[in-house]
């Protein structure tokens, strides 16, 4: 399984092409700019990278190529700012860090085409999911303990780093959901923990994917560039109603993705 994997690397390597670039790093801008102002970036820039043509264990591994440089870049604000509870944090990022590791690793091991089927299934359903939950607002009337806030971050941040190494696309949105209606934490200081812990994911999933060689690391890297340059221009931006702009775009990406995959899968 490995050395079909590590040919399959090398022949990503041999073809990759302006093309590649043309397609991949418009969309990983796009995706870092709408990311900043409503989320939901993930849902574009992994599909950029299908629809380039590069093997989905290489797009998944390059994907957190550029998606970590990206979140490394606000991370970095949020902790400048003070947006972190290091106390509950340091225990999520290890669970996150495990649970990454672990998706990851069972993502290496399912063959391509079970991976783009369950890509067909978990992509409208993540979509769908992301665009119409926005509520951050608190959906416990009891309080809980500071013990108890720890406890239920970890758990979540270890299921959710899971799904993050296997597949990645709205980590965030759980992550901020979790840590606001269910935690109870201000947005802002949820926002802070949430980067932190996306980004120990996003670190532990390259990781793992960058030794089993599924890393096209020129192309992550020149993504990584639009990524935060989107991210950058975005965050720079006050607009009203992003979820408006993020629709379109996400829709058009998954259904141009949905004829690629199912062509491939049918030829």
């Amino acid at each position: 399984m490995m050395n079909m994997l590590k040919k399959e690397e090398e022949k990503v390597e041999m073809d990759l092409s302006i093309q590649t670039f043309l397609i991949v790093c418009p969309l990983v801008f796009v995706a870092g700019f709408v990311d900043s102002i409503a989320g939901g970036g993930g849902l574009i820039s992994l599909p950029a990278y299908l629809l380039a043509g590069v093997p989905i264990h290489s797009a998944l591994g390059t994907n957190k190529m550029s998606s970590m440089i990206g979140t490394g870049v606000s991370t970095y604000r949020y902790c400048k700012s003070g947006f972190v509870n290091y106390t509950f944090a340091i225990p999520s990022i290890i669970a996150a860090l495990l649970g990454s590791a672990t998706g990851a690793n069972l993502a290496l091991y399912v063959s391509d085409t079970i991976l783009k089927m369950v890509l067909l299934v978990v992509l409208p359903i993540v979509s769908i999911y992301v665009i119409k939950n926005k509520s951050f607002e608190k959906k416990w009337d009891r309080e809980l303990s500071k013990k108890q806030v720890v406890l239920i971050g970890t758990v979540s941040a270890f299921f959710i780093g899971c799904y993050d190494g296997f597949y990645g696309p709205g980590t965030g949105t759980f992550l901020l959901i979790c840590f606001t209606a269910i935690l109870g934490m201000d947005v802002k200081e949820a926002s802070g923990n949430v980067k932190l812990v996306n980004l120990s994911s996003n670190i532990a999933a390259f990781v793992t994917f960058i030794l089993s060689g599924k890393v096209v690391v020129i192309l992550g890297a020149t993504a990584s560039f639009f990524s935060v340059l989107g991210h950058y221009i975005g965050s720079g931006m006050v607009m009203k109603n992003g979820a408006k702009i993020v629709r379109p775009i996400i829709l058009i990406v998954m259904v141009l993705l949905y004829i690629k995959i199912i062509s491939q899968l049918i030829g």
